[in-house]
């Protein structure tokens, strides 16, 4: 009766204490991608000032255009998945928005242009770092609900598999190293 009793005790402590991590793991992963957005807000907010300044040099292109519409339809999502789409979609537009630094040789000596373009590479590295972490955070917490016998008291509590954020990062880094002396 007494060993039956432990076994018990042991089974609800197991399961209790497999609950609380799983949990940590799940408000981890949260966590990770609340930082995400913060970095894409930042990223946000700087690309309509890129916009103005290369506007500045350039007459109207469809690409800023989009590249406005893009961003004001990223602010709207919170998944990976749709997330991901969108921000793959404003890599693209944000490359030809920047490969008009190379007609224009007075773009590449504006003080303004150079300074957004190092805030914009500082925060794409921030931004890289937060993916990393997140995409960590998701490893670990579906790792935990995936295996067994953990997989016992996930599959009980209904915890579901968090999504991998994946975004190739734009060539923002290349972009800001321009020979101003030219």
């Amino acid at each position: 009766m007494i060993i039956t009793i432990c076994i018990i005790a042991a089974i609800l402590l197991w399961a209790l204490l497999t609950y609380n991590k799983i949990i940590g793991l799940k408000n981890q992963v949260s966590s990770a991608w609340s930082d995400i957005d913060v970095q894409l807000n930042r990223r946000h907010d700087l690309i309509p000032q890129l916009v103005k300044a290369v506007k500045a040099y350039k007459d109207y292109e469809q690409e800023t255009l989009e590249l406005i519409t893009l961003l004001r339809s990223a602010e709207t999502n919170n998944s990976p998945s749709s997330q991901e789409s969108i921000e793959t979609q404003i890599n693209q537009k944000l490359d030809k928005l920047l490969l008009l630094q190379e007609s224009y040789p007075e773009l590449k000596a504006n003080q303004s242009f150079l300074e957004l373009m190092q805030e914009l590479a500082e925060t794409e590295d921030k931004l890289q770092y937060a993916r990393r972490y997140y995409n960590g955070s998701v490893k670990l917490y579906n790792t935990k609900i995936q295996q067994l016998p953990d997989s016992l008291v996930a599959k009980i509590f209904k915890f579901q598999e968090a999504e991998f954020f994946k975004v190739a990062s734009p060539n923002i880094r290349s972009a800001i190293k321009v020979n101003t002396n030219a």
